[in-house]
């Protein structure tokens, strides 16, 4: 295959046909695993924006070829993808990664050859502070996301609030902050439990926090993991609120939950209201292609795409890793539509944003 397309480059120059160029950009995500709904979705996303700019001539003349490598949700695999990506592929920069433990195994290797990944799918506060000088995170923490249930729950009269955690960097990352919302609501947690995130089983925790009576569970889980833990939960006779984060706000959540989708609260980090023109645009190019619906993680892919574009933009019709790391902490109230990206060499967060939303009875997110 790679040796068709030099030679298609070569008859190109030959008989002096242009030849198009390319912008090689790397992801490494969980196609198949665990994660794999939420990656395609938040993945479609983020394609519907790219593959609007490609119809329009792309980025300064020169088309988005995204490159994926399948880690499987593994962060060993996650790295070893990074750096064939990085090192074999040479992309210019890295994109839309899932998973905490995942990011943290690549940060090497974006500090080695000096590569920006643009737009992580995870909220992790050790992505945020201390500045990495790398990352570039196009969402809010799962802290903040955190902090805002506990304080929803605490508004409508909810004082006994148990968490549920997988046991690895981005469980106890969120933990941090549902323990922050409970302290500043003086209230301590009626349990807290943790479940291995190589091999879940809740055979043994479910019944635990249905004993301990609580009237909302804060689940901090990914995927599979995460219907899985609810399901046990209700099986066990508790009918707490259960309230979960922002990566599990993907369409393929609420059907793998099924019969217990409805109430279940889920953050988000995104606004919903077409009010927002981004919310708006990427409805638009939606509807153009045939899609239904775009869901929150879809808008969660569409943004950062829309980042990561300005990026290679600014970086000249030569970008380099230099010239897109440098355009990135050039951002300054940069408009996405209706939120503004800021950047700096102090500050990589990007946007603030957290709401939250419930799962209604035709398995939709509803403000």
């Amino acid at each position: 295959m790679k040796t068709l397309r030099i030679a298609a480059v070569l008859v190109g120059l030959l008989l002096g046909a242009p030849v198009e160029a390319q912008i090689l950009v790397g992801q490494t995500a969980g196609f198949t695993g665990t994660s794999a709904v939420g990656v395609k979705e938040i993945t479609d996303g983020a394609l519907l924006y790219i593959d609007a700019i490609n119809a329009r001539g792309g980025v300064n003349g020169q088309k988005i070829e995204l490159i994926q490598l399948d880690d499987k949700f593994d962060p060993k695999l996650a790295a070893e993808n990074a750096r064939t990506l990085i090192e074999q592929r040479n992309v210019v920069a890295m994109f839309l990664n899932r998973g905490t433990p995942h990011t943290e195994a690549i940060i090497p290797l974006l500090d080695q050859h000096g590569v920006a990944l643009v737009g992580p799918s995870t909220g992790a506060m050790v992505l945020h502070q201390p500045v990495k000088k790398y990352v570039f995170n196009v969402r809010a923490t799962y802290q903040r996301e955190a902090e805002k249930a506990i304080q929803h729950l605490v508004t409508i009269g909810i004082d006994r609030i148990a968490v549920l955690h997988v046991d690895d960097s981005f469980g106890n990352d969120i933990l941090l902050g549902a323990q922050r919302g409970l302290e500043q609501a003086k209230l301590k947690p009626v349990l807290v439990a943790k479940y291995d995130r190589t091999k879940p089983d809740f055979s043994g925790v479910a019944p635990a926090l249905a004993r301990a009576n609580p009237q909302a569970i804060v689940l901090i889980a990914s995927g599979v993991a995460a219907a899985d833990a609810v399901k046990a939960i209700r099986a066990a006779g508790s009918m707490a609120q259960i309230v979960t984060q922002s990566n599990n706000a993907s369409g393929g959540f609420i059907k793998s939950l099924g019969e217990h989708a409805r109430g279940v609260i889920v953050s988000q980090v995104f606004p919903q209201s077409l009010t927002y023109p981004l919310v708006k645009e990427a409805n638009d190019l939606a509807r153009a292609k045939g899609v239904p619906e775009v869901t929150p993680a879809m808008l969660e892919g569409f943004a950062a795409a829309k980042v990561l574009v300005e990026a290679l933009r600014r970086a000249g019709d030569k970008p380099t890793r230099a010239r897109v790391h440098a355009a990135l902490e050039s951002f300054s109230r940069f408009d996405i539509g209706g939120l503004e990206v800021n950047f700096s060499a102090k500050d990589h967060s990007g946007l603030d944003f957290a709401d939250l939303s419930i799962i209604t009875s035709d398995g939709r997110f509803r403000r």
